[in-house]
């Protein structure tokens, strides 16, 4: 079974910065993409950006590219989203979810992830 536990979240100002860390005790896996989704009050559940694990191949919505950034900590064993500029509507429960799945187009589809974190509050003021 695979555990993943969200942490980082909380509120900041429009134009700050946040640090989400996703941790997962996969590591009997070898091969898996981590995903980070968000969704807002009263919306679809949406792409955020994703990593494949072992390559370090990244992946990003376009509404985040350039300001967020998802990267690896061997030594932690997570995967962080770093996210900079934030904007209101970037408000939103954040969620970790993992995949044995590393295709470039199917990374991006909730359907694709098996296990979920149960996610991290936050908000953006303006």
């Amino acid at each position: 079974q695979v555990r993943l536990v969200e942490s980082g979240g909380g509120l900041v100002q429009a134009g700050g910065s946040l640090r989400l860390s996703c941790g997962a005790s996969a590591r009997t896996l070898t091969t898996y993409t981590i995903g980070w989704f968000r969704q807002a009050p009263g919306k679809e559940r949406e792409f955020v950006a994703a990593l494949s694990w072992r390559g370090g191949t990244t992946y990003y919505a376009d509404s985040v590219k350039g300001r967020f950034t998802v990267s690896r900590d061997f030594g932690k064993n997570t995967v962080d989203l770093e996210m900079s500029s934030l904007k209101a509507e970037d408000s939103a429960v954040y969620r970790c979810a993992l995949t044995t799945n590393s295709d470039p187009v199917t990374v991006r589809i909730i359907k694709t992830y098996s296990f979920w974190g149960q996610g991290t509050q936050v908000t953006v003021s303006s």
